[in-house]
């Protein structure tokens, strides 16, 4: 039996609540009661709501209303799922929209304190590629796949996530609290204690897994009744890094089928999402490119001084030394170079035991860029 969640595209998520949510809380009710072994088709909504189209420019995105971010489609209520279960979501299909696109949001990014200006690349997708006037001799190919999928945080491990979170925001960490701002429910309790959406948590969420394509099943330790599973923030193509804070996002239609290990999760103390899959994640030539153009980065600062086995350090290195070879060899801007490493080049630890120099190697595929 198919199952579906339908949602009308022309309007945004505050306009058709019932379609889902943009916060994580066990109170936000099921929109849908499937049993296991069930497929379960969801249409879904890109990550900013729609506020991005083909005729946005780059002024428009000061404008941007972050506090929606993620419209989710959902929950799901899997029957017989209860606290303790692995929750498999085997992913069968996600279908793109025809319209992507990439910005950078001055204050948010890996490399936020470099890139102050916002700048946007509409995509159009088409046969297996995306490509845009906004960033010219550029073809990336696709691999689609959802940045978000989650289940419901317990009581008792929202109050926790709170907590900890709080606790990190105190010490001048990268945390969005709670909001009652554009939350979708708005009523209480979801509104002023619901989780934001942007980091992933024990229970998925935007994790951002390039690999999670058609063919991978995505394992979710289970903490309330049912599961309530929900998705959305679909990438067309992203690198393994997702540098600039977004990949290619689109709309999409997500097809999935559930399961259940009953109990697995608590007997073996499962508390992360895991995922398995069984061939390449993508065409053999994107996922493993014959040709391509690396650069390595080493924990040093801007001012010579060495730190010791810092990745993000040494990431940040390696990004920056890809984003002068694409401005210098290639003639990108740096705002375009930027959203290249975000939806195409992969960050690889390629060593963390020589210390204290950890290093990073940033790998761009070359048959995205015309010859």
């Amino acid at each position: 039996m198919t199952h579906a969640l339908r949602i009308d595209r022309a309007r945004r998520l505050v306009e058709q609540p019932e379609s889902g949510h943009n916060r994580w809380h066990p109170d936000v009710p099921p929109r849908l009661h499937v049993a296991p072994g069930e497929t379960v088709v969801l249409e879904t909504r890109d990550a900013l709501d729609g506020q991005i189209g083909p005729r946005t420019t780059s002024a428009d995105l000061a404008a941007l209303d972050l506090a929606v971010v993620h419209p989710l489609t959902g929950p799901v209520f899997v029957r017989g799922a209860e606290p303790g279960d692995l929750l498999e979501v085997e992913i069968l299909e996600v279908a793109p929209d025809r319209f992507g696109f990439t910005c950078i949001v001055p204050g948010f990014g890996f490399l936020r304190e470099h890139f102050p200006t916002p700048f946007l690349v509409r995509w159009t997708i088409a046969g297996g590629s995306a490509v845009s006037p906004d960033l010219p001799g550029v073809r990336v190919p696709g691999a689609p796949f959802m940045g978000v999928m989650g289940v419901a945080p317990s009581p008792t491990l929202l109050e926790a996530t709170i907590a900890r979170e709080a606790e990190l925001l105190g010490r001048g960490g990268m945390v969005q609290p709670p909001s009652p701002a554009s939350a979708v429910p708005a009523t209480e309790p979801v509104a002023s204690r619901g989780l934001r959406t942007i980091p992933p948590r024990e229970g998925g969420g935007n994790v951002d897994i390039k690999q999670l394509t058609a063919g991978a099943t995505l394992l979710l330790p289970v903490d309330v009744p049912g599961a309530l599973f929900s998705a959305g923030d679909a990438h067309f193509a992203q690198g393994d890094c997702e540098s600039c804070g977004t990949a290619i996002e689109m709309q999409a239609t997500l097809t999935v089928r559930f399961g259940l290990r009953r109990g697995e999760a608590a007997r073996r103390g499962i508390r992360r999402p895991q995922f398995v899959r069984h061939h390449a994640f993508a065409d053999p030539a994107i996922a493993l490119p014959r040709r391509f153009f690396a650069t390595t980065g080493m924990p040093l600062r801007a001012d010579g001084r060495n730190e010791s086995e810092d990745l993000t350090l040494a990431a940040t290195d390696a990004l920056l030394q890809m984003i002068d070879h694409l401005v210098h060899e290639r003639g990108f801007t740096r705002e375009q170079a930027y959203v290249l490493t975000s939806v195409a080049v992969d960050l690889r630890v390629s060593q963390l035991v020589d210390v204290p120099n950890v290093l990073v190697s940033a790998l761009l595929p070359l048959d995205v860029l015309a010859d």
